[in-house]
């Protein structure tokens, strides 16, 4: 082997006014939701153990510093090529995209763009690349996304290779995930401190076989035991019986076994998920605080050494003698990780009686399966559990969806504290004093004026998939009460028959001159919910940029919240007319859609809107 050599740089160091390549043979870029939160959540945690309001920004040279792993790089006359570590790059540049685009209305701007891309005789290339063999660097796959997610454009994944739909995905989580708290004041100490303390080890050698074998030796020499393996050793060495200790680990095995089947997207740590999400939904009494030099604390223990907290905290646990390591593996892990199980296969489908739960899934949620833990207990009975599960589900899908009403983040820095204060409230608690505490907790939400009171709901870069995924639901809702079947999973489904969100009036000022003066007021009312519908991918493409008059016949062929735009769904529709008869919603057809048609539209989607995400159901739910 030739020469190797490491070197400690910074993010600036390692991407600024550099190229990579990646191998046109290496692995597509597969980071899912998981990995990119785990990510943004690291690394603004860390960011805001120091960050104070009244700091300077010379101040963060002072700020502690964060290590991200290292890289493997390989050194040709071609280039500078990534044998590991293209994951992690690819997702730090998204990142630095999202935060160049937070800038741009700012009069105080960190330059990231060298970090991103550099330019040469008007040609823009991106500092990370696959190979194709061509000079032009608009034929690498990337470019194309990258460009559109520069520039804040809509970008068309379908029969995109797998590395571009996850990139352009994984911007969108970070979207997401970007706390609020950090897009003001914080941004500029943020971007100094991701770029110039968070650190990387860069490993380079001379030629191909070099860095593979370097990889080789870093990933394969041993097998590390993992948490879980730690805790079960652990529970097991403390039960004295052979025969029970012997069932206690086929249970054990065979539990952890169906666990990691169970993960999505290649996790191989799905059992250690289970572990954390069941020991911190029953047994975390404190959370770390969000100020510098605040100890971790149950909750942050747990998610890093679960196995060592258990072992600090056995008499907590109420884990004394072999009869109780035996019941803590036999009943309890038993009980809670196939509640998770089944938890997991309600995300991923409408469950009967679970339907919340998808519905939470799918505005990328990860905290409700905390709180949908907390108050079972294993002497529930299956109907008493599915009754819990049920109430908590439907707490979170109306907490989530007033806060996205009310331009309120959801993001998982915003909202932990806050689930797990909810969490220690709840658990254990027997159905009627669970649903009256989640219906207090509401009104206590409503009392802050976080309620669908907001008449200018709007859909904006940062909000797109969520208004997407609640309008899914009205429209679902309509649907439904008019006697079809749910079509939820179509309207939420990706690919190339996916539905998007459609603008009623198009994007033309000019048309609307006799009711707007600029053209700001005209855009903030376009992007008003009550100006939106949900329609097929096809169709956006096709009548999308029509005026109104010529789309409104097409509206009629599709789902009934659109199709309520035209004067032949109050003709022969005896389900929707009953609907609209029984509800009293002020559903009415238009020959022409003008400025108060929108405004009332958007009282429609309120008033539908309070009956789907209504707290009395949580009431009438341990009443019926």
């Amino acid at each position: 082997m030739k020469r190797v050599e490491g070197v400690t740089r910074s993010v600036r160091e390692l991407l600024e006014k550099r190229k990579y390549v990646i191998d046109f043979y290496q692995r597509d870029y597969k980071w899912k939701p998981k990995e990119v939160e785990e990510l943004v959540t690291d690394l603004t945690e860390r960011f805001l153990d120091d960050y104070r309001p009244e700091h300077p920004r010379s101040q963060v040279e002072k700020y502690g510093h964060y290590f991200l792993g290292s890289i493997i790089l390989s050194s040709k006359d071609s280039g500078t090529f990534i044998v590991d570590g293209q994951q992690r790059l690819t997702s730090l540049t998204l990142l630095l995209v999202h935060l160049h685009n937070l800038q741009q209305d700012r009069d105080e701007q960190v330059p990231v763009e060298n970090l991103i891309y550099s330019e040469r005789y008007g040609s823009k290339s991106f500092n990370i690349r696959v190979q194709t063999g061509l000079e032009d660097s608009t034929q690498d796959e990337r470019y194309a996304v990258m460009n559109a997610l520069f520039q804040e454009q809509e970008f068309d994944t379908a029969g995109q290779a797998e590395s571009v739909q996850n990139m352009y995905a994984r911007y969108h989580d970070i979207q997401e995930l970007f706390p609020q708290e950090l897009a003001g004041d914080a941004l500029p100490y943020f971007i100094d401190w991701l770029t110039e303390n968070v650190h990387l080890v860069e490993i380079t050698a001379s030629n191909d076989e070099d860095a593979y074998s370097i990889f080789e030796t870093m990933n394969d020499r041993g097998l590390r035991l993992t948490p879980t393996d730690m805790l079960k050793g652990y529970l097991l060495a403390n039960i004295t019986d052979p025969k029970q200790r012997a069932a206690a680990n086929t249970r054990w095995r065979s539990r952890i076994e169906e666990l990691n089947r169970s993960g999505q997207d290649d996790n191989k740590e799905a059992d250690a998920d289970a572990i954390k999400i069941w020991l911190r939904s029953r047994y975390a009494r404190d959370i770390r605080e969000r100020k510098a030099g605040a100890r971790p604390l149950d909750f942050d223990k747990i998610g890093t050494e679960f196995h060592r907290w258990v072992r600090d905290n056995d008499e907590t646990l109420g884990l004394r003698h072999s009869d109780d390591f035996r019941r803590f593996i036999e009943r309890d892990f038993d009980f809670y990780t196939r509640q998770y199980l089944h938890l997991q296969q309600a995300s991923r489908e409408l469950v009967p009686g679970l339907e919340h739960v998808l519905y939470n899934a799918r505005h990328r949620f990860t905290q409700q399966f905390l709180l949908l833990l907390a108050p079972l207990e294993p002497d529930d009975s299956p109907q008493t559990i599915t009754l819990k599960q049920r109430l908590v589900a439907r707490y979170v899908d109306i907490l989530l969806t007033r806060r996205i009403w009310n331009f309120r983040a959801i993001d998982y820095s915003t909202l932990q504290y806050n689930v797990f204060q909810t969490v220690k409230a709840i658990r254990g608690l027997a159905p009627e004093a669970l649903a009256q505490k989640l219906y207090d907790l509401l009104q206590e939400q409503e009392a802050e004026g976080v309620t669908f009171a907001n008449d200018r709901l709007r859909v904006h870069t940062q909000n797109r998939y969520a208004i997407h995924r609640t309008l899914a639901r009205i429209t679902d809702y309509v649907g439904m009460e008019s006697g079809e079947p749910s079509r939820y999973l179509e309207y939420v489904r990706d690919g190339r028959n996916s539905f998007e969100v459609e603008h009623i009036w198009a994007n033309h000022f000019e048309q609307h001159t006799d009711e707007f003066q600029h053209e700001a007021d005209f855009a903030e009312h376009r992007n008003r919910i009550g100006g939106l519908v949900l329609l097929p991918k096809s169709f956006n493409a096709s009548y999308g940029d029509k005026p109104y008059e010529e789309k409104v016949d097409h509206y009629f062929k599709h789902n009934l919240l659109v199709a309520s735009l035209h004067v032949k769904s109050y003709e022969n529709n005896p389900g929707f007319l009953k609907f609209v008869q029984r509800s009293g919603l002020p559903f009415q057809a238009l020959s022409a859609f003008k400025k108060k048609d929108i405004e009332d539209r958007t009282a429609l989607y309120q008033a539908v809107a309070r009956r789907i995400w209504n707290p009395d159901d949580l009431l009438a739910e341990v009443k019926a």
